[in-house]
Formats: C-alpha cells, structure tokens, sequence
C-alpha cells in the first residue's frame, strides 16, 4: 500500500473511532434524560387512611375470667398472669371494641404473706389487653368486684363502677375453701380488711376478716377490671361501621 493509501486507512480509523464514541456518548445522554423523566413523574402512593379509634371511658369495668392460679404463699412482685374477657366491651357510641376473648394482661405489685389474725393478700394491676386478632393496646386497670352492690349497667350494656373506692381493692385471704375475696385495707391496719366473697357466697356488705389464711385466687375466678383511664380501641367490625 503506498503512502496516500494508508494516510486514508488511518483517517478512515479515525473517522469511525470518532462516530463510535460519539454514539455511545449519545445513548449515555439519552438514556440520563430519560431517567431524569422518569422520576419527574413518579408519584408518591397514597397514605392509608388511619383506623378509626373508639373511647372506652374511665370507670368502665370489664368483667374477666383468670386464666392462672395465684397464691399469697408463694406469689412474687412482677408475676404476670392473663384473663380472658366474659363479656364484650362497648365504646361510648356503642361500638364494641372488646369481644369475648379478649385478654386482659395483670401483674403482682404487692404480696403480704398471711400472719396471725391477718391473712394473706395480693395487690395487682392490669396493663394491657389484646384481642383475638393477637392486636396489643396498653390499660391502666384496677382489680374490682363484680357484685351488685359495686357496679351498674346502662342501656348500652356499659358496665360502670359505683366507687373509686374499688381502686384499694385486693385479693385477700378467708373465703370458702381457701377462695380468695375482694376487699380493702380498712384505714390502713394490716388485720382489718373489707370486703364481700366472689360470687355472693357470704353476702355483700362489709366484713372483717381475721383468718390466718393465704389468698388463693384458682384458675377461673372471675373478677372485674376497673379502668383508671379512658382507652381508645379500634371496632371490632370495622366493615359494618
């Protein structure tokens, strides 16, 4: 090949490396542009719309069934311990929030073991409850009795404690068979503690009690939680709301 032959070879190389380039700076521009579009009109996706919540009013009581056994023998400080609900619970506008089933999550926050002429009880709280979908919603609640002198229920099948009185109330030692009652610390002495058996078996009204007895509460015992505060519940049925 003579001389004029391979100049134009090298610029014919040239010329097509300078095309190349040129290409695939074109398609890397390109393809830039196109991603700059694509995220100017991507939208965002819409927020759900929040669950509707439900207020359960203070002072509700929600009756319960104990699903462990406790003992003031041998019951520690911080024992936890689970009760199903009975009966369902209803909002303020008559929704229910709590069907049957539900559990309602205590815990010990004081023990005295049973001496003489002073028989043993327990103090405890509820904190928490969960519905059978497994959904967890924190209560701040007080054990109460379930006798009718205690508690009343409107229309709406609210049931509704009569005394905060019932926020002193402790499982105590002395009833049949070693059962539990619910009562209170009558101005502070450790013997003189009031109160009325579950289930009615001794009467309603006060009593004192100076059985050297530990509280036993059996798995089964129903009881009712009272409610320090409101709480705010979803429907149980949202779809017929």
């Amino acid at each position: 090949m003579n001389r004029d032959g391979k100049l134009a070879l090298k610029v014919l190389s040239v010329f097509v490396l300078l095309t190349f380039v040129g290409g695939v700076a074109f398609e890397a521009s390109a393809q830039r542009r196109k991603t700059r579009r694509t995220k100017r009109t991507t939208t965002a996706a819409p927020k759900p719309t929040p669950t509707p919540l439900y207020t359960v009013p203070v002072d509700t009581v929600i009756r319960v069934r104990i699903n462990e056994s406790l003992n003031s023998g041998n019951a520690r400080v911080g024992d936890r311990f689970s009760s199903n609900v009975t009966e369902p619970v209803y909002a303020n506008n008559g929704t229910e929030v709590m069907p049957i089933g539900s559990k309602i999550w205590g815990h010990v926050t004081q023990v005295n073991r049973a001496q003489k002429r002073s028989p043993g009880n327990i103090t405890v709280a509820f904190d928490s409850c969960q519905t059978p979908n497994g959904r967890s919603y924190p209560i701040n609640g007080s054990l109460a009795s379930l006798q009718t002198d205690d508690v009343n229920a409107d229309n709406e099948g609210m049931v509704k404690g009569t005394s905060n009185k019932k926020r002193d109330a402790v499982f105590i030692g002395g009833g049949t068979a070693g059962g539990a009652i619910i009562g209170g610390i009558a101005g502070g002495g450790k013997g003189a503690l009031i109160g009325g058996i579950l289930g009615g078996a001794l009467g309603t009204g006060a009593r004192v009690i100076e059985k050297e007895k530990e509280a036993e509460v059996k798995s089964g015992t129903e009881f009712g939680v009272i409610l320090n505060r409101s709480v705010s519940l979803p429907a149980v049925h949202p779809a017929a709301q």
